[in-house]
């Protein structure tokens, strides 16, 4: 006998059901993200914000069964501020090297466990074994991001100026083509690192003759410039507001990705000047006051596989020390040699050191100067 057809799913019925499947699968991941929660699957992380994708965020929580429950800064000044102030609790940080030379310094990290690191390979030996930790006892590079010049292509080709150096936010003869078009960082360390880099220093020098001529080349092109500036630039830029800015390669990349969403007639191109920049790497490191060090190593080796650290560049446009993440990784982001700077450039490049508390009372009272004249 053969079997009766049955008759379809009345369309009402149909719909009823999808809607209580959703709420179905709605209920199960609240209840999943709460017994993580109640069970302690919780990894607390210090971070920058809009620092790691969110599909990077379902897959990690998915593969360890817990919870990425994160908390945001906006500068490494103000994450010290806030541990120091007695923030705790935290199982992983991700700060730039020189304010990862202060938390070693005050015993701050847990060391790292390298046996549960195997991905530690893909990472480029360039950004292994550096001066504020050698041999990588503490950190595992994560990301990093250049300090540079971008600009709207069409009006600095229109002026006839460069946009290879550093001459351009500092000499009046340039400035005077764009005055009121500049911002440069709102940053002592980066922008005294450009000053120093253009009259021949290192970004670490910390000679006060040298850095009393930076000072005083930033007041001579101070004038000239519309604001200091670490966030507004990005879209100043984007709309045509701002034909120059000095700042950083990621956000630069958005600038030129937002112009070029919203239909503008120019573009934002950005470069590395011949004198020299700042390179700032990011790593992930371990507080002593974090409860989970376990799940923290877990979530260290999770993004040093290629795919997942790749997912943070092509989300935001950031410097990628992996070296397995470059397959995964837009080649039009790849070839860029502003956020992979090739071998000759990556020679101009430095990372800023932390100084010591007398340097710091110093560089504090230039910058006060600075910005009073």
């Amino acid at each position: 006998m053969k079997p009766q057809r049955r008759s379809p799913m009345p369309l009402v019925s149909l719909l009823f059901l999808l809607a209580w499947l959703v709420l179905l699968s709605a209920g199960c991941a609240k209840r999943d993200q709460n017994t993580a929660r109640a069970t302690g699957n919780v990894l607390h992380l210090f971070n920058w914000n809009n620092y790691i994708a969110p599909e990077t965020v379902d897959r990690f929580e998915a593969f360890c069964n817990c919870e990425l429950a994160q908390d945001y800064y906006s500068d490494n000044e103000e994450m010290l501020a806030k541990l120091a102030a007695g923030a705790a609790g935290y199982d992983l940080i991700i700060p730039t090297g020189n304010a990862m030379d202060t938390l070693i310094r005050q015993g701050a990290l847990r060391p790292l466990d390298k046996s549960l690191l195997p991905n530690l390979r893909n990472i480029n030996p360039a950004y292994l074994d550096t001066a504020f930790d050698p041999g990588n006892k503490y950190s595992v590079p994560y990301a990093y991001t250049l300090t540079l010049l971008g600009f709207n292509q069409e009006k600095i080709k229109e002026l006839g100026l460069p946009t290879d150096t550093w001459a351009i936010i500092f000499e009046p003869k340039y400035l005077e083509k764009i005055k009121g078009r500049v911002t440069v960082l709102d940053s002592q360390r980066e922008l005294m690192a450009a000053a120093l880099k253009y009259l021949g220093y290192s970004v670490n020098d910390a000679d006060e003759k040298h850095w009393k001529e930076a000072a005083d080349l930033i007041v001579r092109a101070k004038p000239y410039w519309a604001a200091f500036s670490n966030t507004s630039y990005i879209k100043e830029l984007a709309v045509g507001n701002l034909w120059l800015a000095h700042g950083y390669s990621n956000d630069m990349f958005q600038a030129a990705l937002d112009a070029k969403r919203t239909g503008r007639r120019f573009k934002i191109g950005y470069s590395t000047p011949k004198e020299g920049a700042v390179l700032a790497l990011d790593s992930m490191v371990l507080p002593q006051s974090g409860n989970r060090p376990g799940f923290a190593h877990q979530f260290m080796n999770f993004m040093l596989d290629g795919k997942n650290s790749a997912e943070l560049t092509n989300l935001i446009g950031s410097g990628n020390p992996n070296t397995d993440a470059m397959q995964y990784i837009r080649p039009e982001i790849a070839d860029n040699e502003a956020i992979f700077p090739d071998t000759e450039t990556l020679s101009r490049l430095e990372m800023l050191h932390d100084l010591d508390r007398r340097q710091r009372r110093r560089l504090s009272r230039l910058w006060t100067e600075i910005k009073l004249r």
